[in-house]
This record gives structure tokens, sequence and C-alpha cells, in this order.
């Protein structure tokens, strides 16, 4: 028994961000894609469970004792014994604290992994639940398709049609503890708040979907680059690429993405950024 799953990267489109509520939970709108690059979640036969972490990031979560993956092993499993005995490896590939989503990504992996295991599809109210309990993104990630979230991110919607979009990930090296962010966020004065400008029904093309999404914004940006200037640094050389049709940051950074036309154009701008930039960690990829 071998069995892998990509835990895709989450990037947001946009992201609009209202003050906090009940609970000091912040509503969001957003539009999150998935992209064709990630951490990977392996399930093998082992003697008894374990949990192994690999891959060039690791050495950040060595000797974290509340990893999202053994919570949604331990959160599935409560209550039974499972059929079969394993372990998970982590191969973490993303940056940590990258606004990439990649802990509930890797937690909703194992979700994935561990329903085939027992026997449940992926999409069975109790793994949804569970995803749900996990964090607002992990339900959005055991989905990793084109979804609008609003409320805490996991009340999720149908996106706009949209074609697989080419882009560039780019993280300048440096962490972006989404609760440093959001407690920045909060000592701005009040912005538009959570507001959904009415999407179309469809997208065709990536010059669209820039001119579209382009109107919107990241609420978030602006206080992560005053806490991280090179967040701001690495927006702006995305920026002024001639093949970027929209340079953003995803999530509460320190991740910024650019749309391209082509993946050729993709290609051609992480090369360029790579060899400018080479301690910063760059990849071209679709999202969907």
């Amino acid at each position: 028994m071998a069995l892998e799953r990509l835990a895709p990267a989450k990037v947001n489109l946009f992201l609009h961000v209202g003050p906090p509520g009940e609970g000091g939970y912040h509503p969001i709108s957003s539009l999150m894609v998935f992209a064709d690059v990630g951490d990977e979640v392996a399930l093998y036969a082992a003697p008894e469970l374990e949990f192994t972490v690999t891959g060039p990031f690791a050495t950040a979560l060595a000797g974290e004792g509340d990893n999202l993956v053994t919570r949604a092993r331990d959160m599935l499993l409560a209550g039974g014994r499972p059929t079969q005995r394993f372990g998970l490896r982590l191969d973490k590939r993303l940056p940590i604290a990258a606004g990439l989503g990649g802990g509930s990504a890797d937690a909703a992996a194992a979700l994935r992994l561990l329903a085939d295991l027992e026997g449940l599809d992926p999409e069975h109210p109790k793994v949804r639940q569970i995803a749900r309990r996990l964090g607002a993104d992990v339900a959005a990630c055991l989905i990793a398709r084109a979804v609008v979230g609003r409320g805490r991110g996991d009340e999720l919607s149908a996106a706009p049609a949209m074609p697989p979009l080419d882009a560039v990930l780019v993280n300048p090296g440096v962490p972006s503890p989404t609760g440093a962010v959001y407690a920045a966020f909060d000592a701005l004065p009040a912005g538009p708040g959570t507001d959904l400008p009415a999407l179309p029904p469809q997208i065709a093309t990536a010059r669209e979907a820039a001119q579209i999404f382009g109107a919107m914004r990241n609420d978030l940006e602006a206080p992560a680059i005053a806490l991280e200037p090179r967040i701001g640094e690495a927006l702006g050389v995305l920026a002024r690429q001639p093949e970027t049709l929209l340079a953003r940051m995803s999530g509460s950074g320190a991740t910024s993405f650019a749309l391209t036309a082509t993946a050729a154009d993709a290609a051609r701008l992480a090369q360029r950024v790579s060899a400018a930039h080479p301690d910063w960690w760059v990849r071209a990829c679709r999202l969907r």
C-alpha cells in the first residue's frame, strides 16, 4: 500500500476582508483557485501510526506538535480503529506562512487519502465536517478547484467557469504570519469590507480574468507589506514584467502571483525572476 496526493497551493485571486465579528473572526469574500504545484502527502503501510516530514521546507516544521495532517488523521479516526496500520509522510515543498494555504491543503490531502483507506467518499458529510472544524481554508482545499468563499471562507459557492490560468508564484523568502497581518489590518481605517462584485457566469480568457479581478483587491496586501517590505519588492518586480497581466499578493502573504496569457509567458517570466533573485522561491504553474 502506497498512495500519494498533491496538496495544491491555494491562490486568492481577490480577498475582500471585513472587520472582526463574533468570536474574533474576520468575514471575507474571495475567489480561490488551486495550482498544479504544492506539497505532497503520502500514505503507506507501517507497523504503527506514524508521521514524518521531508522536503525543502521540512526544517521549519521541526518539533511542531500540532500539525494539521495529524489532526486530520486523529479526527477522522476518532471513535474507531483504522482498518489498517499506516504512516503519513508530508513532503513540504511550499514555503511556510506563505499565503498559499499549505497547511490547509496538507490536511485536505490527508483527509482524502484517509477517506479512501476507510472506504469513505471524500465528499462524505463526516469528512466535510472535519474539514470545516480543522480550519476555514480546509473546506475549500478539500474541493481543490476554483470556488468562491464567504463568511469565514468556508461558505462555498461555484466560481465562474474559467479556463486554466497560467501564472507565476513568487515568495521572497520571508514568512508572513497570518495573525500579525490581521492585527495590522485591524489598525487601519475601515475599508469597503466583504463586498462581492457581481461575477460573470463565464470568463473566457486570461486577459479577461485579469481585467475582472484587477478591479478587485486583496485587503491584506497593504498591512502585510507594511510589516514586511520585501513582499512589496517581490510584488513590484512581478508587476513590472512585460508578461504580467495582473500581479497581486495571495492570502496574507508573503507569496505574490502574476497571471500571464500563456504557459510560455509564465515560464519565461519565472526564469527571468529566478535569475535576478536566486534566493527567492519562484514557480511557474497553472491555476484551476
